[in-house]
């Protein structure tokens, strides 16, 4: 089993940062990539940022060049980390981040973990 246990969120202004901080613990030898999404009021679920345990990372388009994803693994946990700058209205949502488990030598993405998520506020 996997647990996912996501912190950080909170209000800030437009052109401020914050920096979320989601903790991955259980059997994570099957996990091969974290990620976080957001949901805004009225929208669908989106992809933020991903990173893969090789290290490549890709972006929405929307939060290019402003957010950053980072991991630390340990030997029991692995952390994946978004600093999110310049910080605009409309990245305000709930922040989920997710971790996926893949049968890696078939190439297949088996199941995703997800936290509860994390409220972003971004005032004008």
């Amino acid at each position: 089993q996997v647990q996912v246990v996501e912190s950080g969120g909170g209000l800030v202004q437009a052109g401020g940062s914050l920096r979320l901080s989601c903790e991955v613990s259980g059997s994570l030898f099957s996990i091969n990539a974290m990620g976080w999404h957001r949901q805004a009021p009225g929208h669908q679920r989106e992809l933020v940022a991903r990173i893969t345990n090789p290290g490549s990372t890709n972006y929405a388009d929307s939060v290019k060049g402003r957010f950053t994803i980072s991991r630390d693994n340990d030997n029991d946990k692995a952390t994946v980390s978004l600093q999110m700058n310049n910080l605009k209205p409309e990245d305000t949502a709930v922040y989920y981040c997710n971790a996926e488990r893949w049968d890696v030598p078939r190439g297949m993405r088996e199941f995703d973990y997800w936290g509860r998520g994390t409220q972003v506020t971004v005032s004008s």
